[in-house]
């Protein structure tokens, strides 16, 4: 099948992503499990479709043995997020693909502390988990929220941009890294002087980018970002040794001062029938977890979320618990994604 037959393919079955690979199986994800379609396609019209999705100059630049990444609108006017590399001296090609509709907290099934938090007027708030969990989606919802009820100007920094934002209550502009400018941390810095009120900013790759969020929103603004952690603590301890040894303690200072929260996710399998199910971590800052983060006593932050539910706090394996006592995702299921299965047994 050619590349829109795929891609439609891919739609009426509810997959979130395309793996064409010349000389082997074109594979597609669905609820997160990834299905190998038969027969093996011949390898020149495998090519011959990577290639047939580049303008020229993106054909030049992965002919010329480099790596691609970027975002494109299908037919039916959806987008996806393109990477294009090599192995084995052959192109393959990996294409997420985006819902043509911004998504809403109702829909993801996130917890309302999730609006709550999108409702600061300031401060740090990260969305963390693995890749493939539904980070820059519950992004959008953040941005879907703050676009529908706030007279906010919202700057995003992207790499690619993903979901599309028209201008509704809030004004969004969004910038792409490699097209519009350099890098996330050049941007954050022109952010300053273009008068947001919140940044989005698509990853914390690096120190530089890290630095320049928190003093984004150390200066009085609403920044929004993602890491690939697994746990809150995991989180906080990420962007603390991402700093040089001299600035660490400066860095914890700062975090326990901005940071408003952080939301921890992972996306399970629906226990009979198909789908998957949101579980989540959410640690607030408080008085306790700022002292906690001062002093470097990230592992009794777990504690402080446990002895918080009624603010709004909870741990993945409080989330879990919950999950399995409601019939939405099956014991196995929650102790094959819990970080701490003897701890989850003894809450079940």
């Amino acid at each position: 099948m050619n590349f829109y037959e795929l891609l439609s393919y891919a739609r009426r079955n509810t997959c979130s992503d395309i793996h064409l690979t010349v000389g082997t199986h074109t594979a597609v994800r669905r609820f997160g499990e990834l299905e190998l379609l038969e027969p093996i396609p011949d390898p020149q019209e495998v090519e011959d479709t990577i290639l047939s999705i580049l303008n020229e100059e993106q054909k030049a630049r992965v002919l010329s043995g480099k790596d691609l990444d970027f975002s494109g609108i299908t037919p039916d006017g959806a987008r996806m997020r393109v990477n294009v590399y090599h192995q084995r001296n052959n192109l393959a090609a990996s294409i997420r693909l985006l819902e043509n509709t911004t998504p809403t907290f109702a829909t993801l099934g996130l917890p309302d502390t999730v609006r709550k938090l999108a409702d600061e007027p300031r401060g740090l708030i990260l969305v963390t988990g693995p890749t493939g969990s539904g980070k820059t989606t519950t992004l959008a919802a953040i941005i879907d929220h703050i676009n529908k009820n706030q007279k906010k100007h919202v700057l995003t920094i992207e790499d690619p941009i993903e979901y599309i934002y028209p201008h509704g209550k809030a004004m969004i502009h969004q910038r792409e890294v490699g097209r519009d400018v350099d890098s996330f941390a050049t941007a954050l810095r022109s952010a300053l002087r273009e008068d947001p009120d919140i940044i989005l900013v698509g990853e914390m790759r690096d120190y530089e980018t890290i630095s320049a969020a928190v003093t984004a929103a150390e200066t009085g603004h609403l920044v929004l970002s993602t890491l690939h952690t697994t746990s809150a603590p995991q989180t906080i301890e990420r962007i603390v040794d991402a700093c040089p040894p001299h600035g660490q303690n400066q860095m914890r200072m700062q975090l326990a001062s901005v940071l408003k929260g952080v939301i921890t996710q992972q996306l399970l399998p629906l226990n009979g029938e198909e789908g998957r199910v949101v579980a989540t971590e959410i640690l607030l800052n408080n008085e306790a977890v700022g002292n906690l983060i001062r002093e470097n006593k990230m592992h009794q932050l777990e504690s402080t979320m446990q002895s918080n539910l009624a603010s709004g706090m909870h741990t993945l394996n409080n989330d879990l618990r919950m999950l399995v006592m409601h019939g939405k995702i099956t014991r196995d299921v929650a102790m094959q994604y819990s970080s701490n299965p003897k701890e989850l047994m003894q809450y079940i």
